[in-house]
């Protein structure tokens, strides 16, 4: 229903402020978005408004505008927008990881891990049960992704960074990036994804040592 009253707080750095109706009752909220002024709102101002209830909580003033009569949406209420919007696009920039490919090239080493493992099993240069213990522990790394997504939406004990990418560097980093897709969780962190691929890196490069160079070696010691 159409209200008038009187502004009684506006606070400009939050963008919001209360209104005092004429005839008393709880004072009414309003949003910078919900002014129709010319000029921006300031205590003591008479309005005249909708009063709305929402959702249980108290009132809220829409299409709040001078006493005196309507006008405009003002200028001010959107000129401070781009700012918000610069500082908001510079989070996201921060978050999103680099593009390159789509991280296609993690899959492009999966393919050449493999190979690697099956040819280390075949010369006998690893054990016949690596290839079931990297499978359980990529589930495991699957797992601790799963839990700690549902850690970060419940705001309860997470998952140390360090512990996901140590996962990763044991081996389980095909299941991590499953894991990130699925979940999409860490999937959008620059840093984190900067060193979980350095984990594929160097997982890979020790993987291959061993397995033609390190075992002979090791052999040849023994």
């Amino acid at each position: 229903m159409t209200r008038t009253g009187t502004i009684h707080r506006w606070d400009a750095a939050r963008a919001f402020g209360f209104i005092r109706g004429d005839g008393g009752g709880a004072e009414v909220f309003f949003h910078v978005r919900d002014w129709q002024g010319s000029h921006p709102p300031q205590p003591g101002a008479r309005v005249r408004y909708e009063e709305i209830h929402v959702g249980g909580k108290g009132p809220r003033g829409m299409a709040v505008v001078p006493a005196s009569g309507t006008a405009a949406r003002p200028a001010p209420a959107r000129a401070a927008r781009p700012a918000a919007s610069a500082r908001n696009q510079a989070r996201n920039n921060a978050r999103r990881p680099a593009a390159s490919g789509g991280q296609a090239w993690i899959w492009l080493a999966l393919p050449a891990w493999t190979a690697v493992l099956a040819t280390g099993i075949a010369m006998g240069r690893l054990p016949s049960w690596a290839a079931g213990a990297l499978l359980a522990l990529n589930l495991v790394t699957l797992a601790v992704y799963m839990a700690d997504k549902a850690a970060a939406q419940s705001n309860t004990r997470r998952t140390r960074e360090s512990t996901l990418h140590l996962l990763s560097l044991l081996g389980g980093w095909p299941g991590a990036r499953l894991a990130q897709g699925m979940f999409r969780h860490k999937s959008s962190k620059a840093s984190f994804q900067q060193a979980y691929a350095a984990t594929v890196l160097v997982n890979l490069a020790l993987s291959a040592g061993w397995v033609f160079w390190g075992a002979s070696r090791f052999a040849a010691l023994h």
